[in-house]
């Protein structure tokens, strides 16, 4: 496959048939459980436990490290200008990771939810570890095109959330998990990832048949991560302490 022939996007999209790309987005028992209004309180819990170590302390620096990566040729005013758009998304980024953490604690306040007391998964330890070593080997191009996956597979996972709670009036009643799917369903979250995914296809444009399988790599181990990111059912019992 060559970037000829489409974007890397739609490209790396057009294996979203897979079992592995439907088990991350919505065959997963976690997903499956919130989309049916089923996913306890503590399981919710215990997974958003394991968000927040992402969110709060393995996001920040991923996203500063491809900043502070980020090439400037001043010499050359397209360069410029791309240098540019990289900036102004990883920046957006950034603040809204903030505003991510922040609605993790309001959210958990507001319904009772537990967010102390819990351990870290080995599905968390790994992609945490995945994020750092892109951040720190992977060129800017990869590190974003990591980011767009992330933000890809979990938006079409919770706009299928969104979609199963809205569509079923036996699941339409306010709920945590109904908060959560509105957050990642909204259309500024999916603006975000349009335009990131538009960047990267950009990036990519020109790239040879070498950086087309290492996205395709890159792609397909993010699908993996956010597969065992999910927890299910009965891990919040042994990881309670």
């Amino acid at each position: 496959m060559t970037s000829d022939i489409h974007s890397i996007t739609t490209h790396l999209l057009s294996q979203s048939t897979k079992p592995s790309y439907l088990e991350a987005t919505s065959a997963h028992p976690f997903i499956a459980s919130a989309a049916n209004g089923t996913l306890s309180n503590d399981l919710l819990s215990f997974w958003l436990y394991q968000d927040r170590i992402y969110a709060a302390h393995a996001y920040p620096p991923f996203i500063g490290s491809l900043i502070a990566n980020i090439p400037f040729d001043r010499t050359s005013q397209p360069n410029v200008d791309a240098s540019k758009r990289i900036l102004d998304i990883l920046n957006f980024s950034l603040q809204n990771i903030v505003r991510e953490v922040e609605f993790f604690e309001n959210t958990a306040t507001q319904w009772g939810l537990r967010t102390d007391g819990w351990k870290e998964r080995k599905g968390t330890r790994d992609y945490t570890a995945e994020m750092a070593r892109i951040s720190r080997s992977g060129s800017v191009e990869e590190g974003l095109l990591f980011l767009w996956a992330m933000e890809r597979i979990y938006l079409d996972a919770w706009m299928h959330v969104h979609n199963k709670l809205t569509s079923d009036p036996q699941t339409t009643t306010p709920s945590p998990v109904m908060v959560f799917a509105t957050n990642w369903s909204t259309p500024e979250f999916q603006s975000f990832v349009i335009d990131l995914g538009n960047l990267v296809d950009d990036l990519y444009q020109n790239g040879g048949p070498k950086m087309w399988k290492r996205a395709e790599d890159i792609w397909q181990r993010t699908v993996e991560l956010e597969e065992a990111f999910w927890p299910v059912n009965g891990e919040e019992v042994e990881f309670t302490r």
